[in-house]
Order: structure tokens, then C-alpha cells, then sequence
């Protein structure tokens, strides 16, 4: 069936997915807008569009979610269609409702679908006349403490609140007795109230060790749907994923039969259009729960185009135009092996919280099998006012385990400086044992991680002298030009970093285009480059220890070295031999704030205060909420004391490390 497509569409979005969807429309010779707010004037999807047009100020609820002015714009600018991307108003039916009262075409699903599975309630109800499995819970939402603890007695704890119209791990709770109910219904309230305008919550069973496996469908307007197999999404962090991949190394085959035909039963009961994702809840037995449907784009939406080889943004613009899909059920068979990796904008060390700044180095790993969707560049300011991921690293394969080593040398590749990243914690998902194994659950960074991650240093030997002898290669070779000299044997010992420092003694030479250093009875042949070494915000070594691949980070100042290689991290200073019997210990900065003062963690508005001045607290009692991007986070006490002061006021707005509270040390007996 031949179409005719848009000649040009307006993208309602901005950053990584904005400049995926302009990229597959220009390649199909489809003009694109872009909108954007003062804060992105200069933002790479602004650059990569034919027009763009200037929303209003940094705020999203001032630019990108002013339905309005994003109709207005498509409407100066001459498009036909908007594609919404996902967030902001990709699943709003007030939006796809306007847009179409406008004359124009909504790249996604029709209004009826919108409304009905963005309503958790709703479309529960739909899924169970559908005949889709689904978990136990409320039928409708519940209001009072009371109601949500007498459902919760009946369905059996744990259950899970959730917010009706919510989505993005935002407003949900996991509640395991009646006794944090209270708390638990507040807080996802609050949240769901904040981020949608909707406070409405349920209860559901919360399935012990789950998987969140998700299915992603197409759909035309002549009645053919399909599925393109299933999503593992179970590396989440706070209910928002980390790590996917397609396939599931955990689904059989006939639990995958299975699951596809449910979703395409869905997706016909509820007249669906586009591209959609129906996601499921599946316990270790391989019994499968209906969770939700995402009447939209998925963030991780590029492992299902890498291992089936289809274009879903191409497939939903040309849907939107009318065309019939030409995809057979029984020819979509998974290709390899796929995993996205997140990277975010966030401090690991610090409970994962958002790090704002700009990007000063920025430089995108390269390579077969991996692809980089991303809406930054170098110079690019990571703010408050926006999520703060950074790009999606994927990598695909002939099988998994290559596609997680080759994932994780991307990650070894990739430089950011300017902001804090979460890539070594990626690295360490990966390399962990369970992980390559494939057995992990939802809970599987909160038991393996708990709140926050540190780079470490490496365990074994290898390693070490791996990270020293490829620093020995740079120092040597740098002394030798900053004196106009060859670089010869030399004999260095490298002091470590550690609560009792450690010395490695080596020897460095070079011979036939490598380096050879000797650690004791380690030798090391050392081939490959260093990459941007006069920068001051570091380097990567690309190249091969005795053969075998390896990309290392490094930041280098004079005779003192930082060496980051997976997950780990390895600090240390080189001295000429002669001076290793006067070493002295060396102590390691003291970083972070007295317990004595509660402060913000990072940038974000004082929405809450629950204690007074002369008031005493406990370690860990519930001091004050900040919230940052739609999220709350609740500070605590670091110290049982009286609080002498309060900083800011509540609506305050706070940067990080502000003080709020002060706290004065009390007896045992107060």
C-alpha cells in the first residue's frame, strides 16, 4: 500500500529522543521542527532541526508542556504532524485531543487508547475483560489510610502503592506492614500530585523477587497488530530502569508466545494505533502479571530495533500517515543480542543524585555494534530544570556475553568531564557475576548496591599493575619530552593510595613500538595510545595489556595519577627509585559535611520541614524534604542532637550543600 508521508513534522520534545526522531524523519525526507525553551537555545536537537521555535523560559511547565505554544508553533511553521517523543506530553489526551481539533495528525495513539491506559485503574479494568493475567489489587483508588489498609490485609503484604495516572517510577511505594501505610500513602501522593496533577493511588500486590519483562507492539489503522518480543527491564533503581535488554535471558519461549499474544490482545481491545509497550510483572515460576501500557515511545526502545532490525520511529510516522504494516507475526525473529545502558548526570557516591554542570569533555565511544543516542555535545549544560540522563550506550551482539563485554568497553571509552556520571556503577551491573548470569530481579541494585556506589580499588594484583605499569608508560615518556630527552629504561616506585599505603617497585623500557614494565615478577607489554594526554580533565589509554583489549581513564597531574579501569579506581604518585626509603604516608583528604548539619544534597526546593528549633532528633529521624525533578527526597539527621537552627524557609530554593538544619550534640539522658 503505497502513502503519502508528512512533508514536515513538529518533534514535542527536546534532548536524546528529539534528536532520534529528527534523524529517522530526515532519512525518510521529512522536515523537522523543534521547539525549545532559553535554556536549550543552543541545544544540539535545535541545531540538528530544518526550523525551531522558542517556547518560553527554562522551565518545563513554561515551555515544553504549554500545549498551546507547541501547537501554535506547528501550526506557523507548516507541519502536518507532531510527534510527541516520550515524557512531557507524549501521553497526555488533552494535548493528542487539541492537536487534532488543530488539523494536525498525532504521531501515536488515538484519544480513547490515551485515556484509558494512562489510567492505571482503567486500564486494569480493560486488561482483565481482555482477558490479559493480571495482579491482585484495589479495582478502583483508594483515599483513607484505613481503605488502603484493609485492601492491603486482604490482597496480603507486601503490596505496592501506585499512582493512577503515573508512570516513571514516580508516585509508588512499597509498603511490607500496615505500620508504614501512612507514610507510604503520603509520599506517593504528594509525589503523583506533583508530577501528573492527579493524586489518585491503588493498591497492588508487590510480586516477591519479580522480573519486568515488557512487550513492545505495533499497530495500524487496518487492523494488524504484532509484537516484537519482550524487553528485560528488571535493572531498576528506585522503579526507574538502568540496564535492558532484548531478549530476556529468564523468558521461555512459550512464556514469550504467551505474553506477545496477551499484548496484542490488549493493544485490539483497546483499538490501539502506533507504537505501544504492555508491560508485565513475572515471578521466578514464569506466572506473568499485567503492570501497565505505555501508549508511547520507550526509552529503551533501541535494543528492540537493534535485534528485530526495525526502525519504530519510522514505523510510527508511517502509521500516522495511513500505511499498512508489512510486518508478518511469524517472520519477527530476534537477531543477536542487545543492552542499553543509561548514563546519567548523578553522583553514585552521593545516593545517586542529580549533578548539574557543564559537560567540559565529551566524547562518545565508537566501534562495531555500538550505538550512542544522546542530545548533548561538548559545552553542553546538564540542569536542574530537566531529567539528567546524559545518553543511552547500546551494544549488540552475536550473543549476550559479547554484547556485555563490548558494552563494557564502550563505557570504558566514553569520556564526560564537568559533571558527575554514573558510568563505573554501569560497569559494575555488568561485570557482576549475577548479572552475566542472568538471574537478577527488581531488587537487584538495591541488594547488590544498596543506596550509592564507589569506584574501589582493584582486589587483585593484575589489575593494579595493569592501571601502574600503562601510568608508568605516560609519566616516563612525559618527563622525557618535558626535558627534551629520549625516554630510556627507568626504575620508578609507585606509591598507593590506600589506609596503609602500598609501594609496587617497577622497571619501565621500551622496545619495538611497545613498553614493557616489570612489577616484581609481572611483566607487562603495553601497546596502544593515549588519547587527548594534554587535557586537563584527563585521557583514555586505548590499547592492549599482553594482548588482551583494555581502555583505562586517567587524570594526571605531575607525578600524581587517578586511574579508573571498569569499575574500579586506583590513586596513586610515581617517585624516581632512589627516593622509596623516605616515603612518607600519604593521608587522604577528608571530604563531606559535619553530621552536625543537615544540607541539601543537590539543587532543588525546601518543600518540607518537620521539626522546630529546640527540638531533639534522633540519627536517621525524618528531618526535612527537598524536592528535585518531580521527586522527593527526605533528609535525616546524621547525629542525635538539638536543633539550634533553621537556614532557609520552606519553598526556599537550595543549592547543594546549603545548610538547613543545625544540630547541637545532647546526652544520652535528653
Amino acid at each position: 500500500m503505497k502513502v503519502t508521508l508528512f512533508s514536515k513534522i513538529l518533534v514535542a520534545n527536546r534532548g536524546e529522543i528529539a534528536c532520534r526522531i529528527m534523524r529517522t524523519a530526515q532519512k525518510m525526507g521529512i522536515s523537522v521542527v523543534a521547539v525549545y525553551s532559553e535554556a536549550d537555545a543552543n541545544a544540539p536537537h535545535v541545531k540538528l532541526a530544518d526550523e525551531a521555535v522558542l517556547l518560553g523560559p527554562a522551565a518545563s511547565s513554561e515551555s515544553y508542556l504549554k500545549a498551546d505554544k507547541v501547537i501554535e508553533a506547528a501550526l506557523a511553521t507548516g507541519a502536518e504532524a507532531i510527534h510527541p517523543g516520550y515524557g512531557f506530553l507524549s501521553e497526555n489526551a488533552g494535548f493528542v485531543e487539541a492537536v487534532k481539533k488543530a488539523g494536525l495528525v498525532f504521531i501515536g495513539p488515538g484519544l480513547h487508547a490515551i485515556r484509558v491506559m494512562g489510567d492505571k485503574i482503567e486500564s486494569k479494568a480493560l486488561a482483565i475483560s481482555a482477558g490479559v493475567s493480571c495482579v491482585p489489587g484495589t479495582d478502583g483508588a483508594v483515599s483513607t489510610i484505613e481503605d488502603a489498609q484493609a485492601a492491603a490485609a486482604e490482597i496480603g503484604y507486601p503490596v505496592m502503592v501506585k499512582a493512577s495516572a503515573g508512570g516513571g517510577g514516580k508516585g509508588m511505594r512499597v509498603i511490607d506492614d500496615e505500620t508504614q501505610m501512612a507514610e507510604g500513602m503520603r509520599a506517593a501522593m504528594t509525589e503523583a500530585r506533583n508530577a501528573f496533577g492527579d493524586d489518585r493511588v491503588f493498591i497492588e500486590k508487590f510480586v516477591v523477587s519479580p522480573r519486568h519483562i515488557e512487550i513492545q507492539v505495533l499497530a495500524d489503522s487496518h487492523g494488524n497488530v504484532v509484537y516484537l518480543g519482550e524487553r528485560e527491564c528488571s535493572v531498576q533503581r528506585r522503579h526507574q530502569k538502568v540496564v535492558e535488554e532484548a531478549p530476556s535471558a529468564f523468558i521461555t519461549d512459550d512464556t514469550r508466545k504467551k505474553m506477545g499474544e496477551q499484548a496484542v490482545q490488549l493493544a485490539r481491545a483497546v483499538d490501539y494505533l502506533s507504537a505501544g509497550t504492555v508491560e508485565f510483572i513475572v515471578g521466578a515460576d514464569q506466572d506473568f502479571y499485567f503492570l501497565e501500557m505505555n501508549t508511547r515511545l520507550q526509552v529503551e526502545h533501541p535494543v528492540t530495533e537493534q535485534v528485530y532490525g526495525v526502525d519504530l520511529v519510522e514505523w510510527m510516522i508511517r502509521i500516522a500517515a495511513g500505511d499498512m504494516l508489512d510486518i508478518k507475526q511469524a517472520d519477527i525473529i530476534p537477531q543477536g543480542w542487545s543492552i542499553e545502558a543509561r548514563l546519567y548526570a548523578e553522583d553514585s557516591e552521593r545516593g545517586f543524585l542529580p549533578s548539574i554542570g557543564q559537560l567540559m569533555r565529551y566524547r562518545q565511544p565508537v566501534g562495531e555494534g555500538v550505538r550512542c543516542d544522546t542530545g548533548v555535545e561538548e559545552g553542553s549544560k546538564i540542569s536542574i530544570y530537566y531529567d539528567p540522563m546524559i545518553a543511552k550506550l547500546i551494544a549488540t551482539a552475536p550473543t549476550r556475553e559479547e554484547a556485555i563485554d563490548r558494552l563494557i568497553l564502550a563505557l570504558s571509552h566514553y569520556q564526560i568531564s564537568g559533571v558527575s556520571t554514573n558510568r563505573q556503577f554501569l560497569t559494575a551491573i555488568l561485570a557482576d557475576s549475577d548479572f552475566r548470569a542472568g538471574t537478577m530481579d527488581t531488587g537487584f541494585i538495591a541488594d547488590k548496591f544498596g543506596d550509592a556506589f564507589a569506584p574501589s580499588m582493584p582486589a587483585d594484583d593484575q589489575h593494579i599493575c595493569q592501571m601502574i605499569g600503562v601510568a608508568a608508560s605516560h609519566y616516563v615518556r612525559a618527563q622525557a619530552r618535558m626535558n627534551g630527552l629520549e625516554a630510556g629504561a627507568v626504575s620508578l616506585v609507585a606509591q598507593v593510595v590506600a589506609d596503609e599505603p602500598v609501594h609496587y617497585m617497577l622497571c619501565w623500557s621500551s622496545e619495538a613500538g611497545s613498553d614493557l614494565v616489570s612489577i616484581g615478577d609481572t611483566t607487562l607489554r603495553i601497546t596502544g595510545q593515549f588519547n587527548q594526554p594534554q587535557s586537563k580533565h584527563g585521557f583514555i589509554y586505548d590499547g592492549a595489556v599482553n594482548e588482551v583489549p583494555v581502555a583505562m581513564q586517567i587524570i594526571a597531574n605531575d607525578n600524581f595519577f587517578t586511574v579508573s579501569l571498569y569499575d574500579k579506581e586506583l590513586k596513586f604518585r610515581f617517585y624516581p627509585e632512589k627516593f622509596a626509603p623516605m616515603l612518607a604516608y600519604m593521608p587522604v583528604d577528608e571530604t563531606g559535611l559535619s553530621d552536625a548539619l543537615v544540607a541539601a544534597p543537590m539543587p532543588g526546593l525546601l518543600t518540607n520541614i518537620m521539626v522546630t528549633v529546640g527540638d531533639i532528633v534522633q540519627a536517621g529521624q525524618n528531618v526535612a524534604i527537598i524536592e528535585a525533578m518531580k521527586m522527593e527526597n527526605t533528609l535525616t539527621a546524621g547525629m542525635k542532637g538539638r536543633v539550634v537552627s533553621i537556614m532557609p524557609k520552606i519553598g526556599d530554593s537550595l543549592n547543594v550543600d546549603d545548610v538547613i538544619i543545625e544540630l547541637e550534640a545532647v546526652g544520652d539522658d535528653e
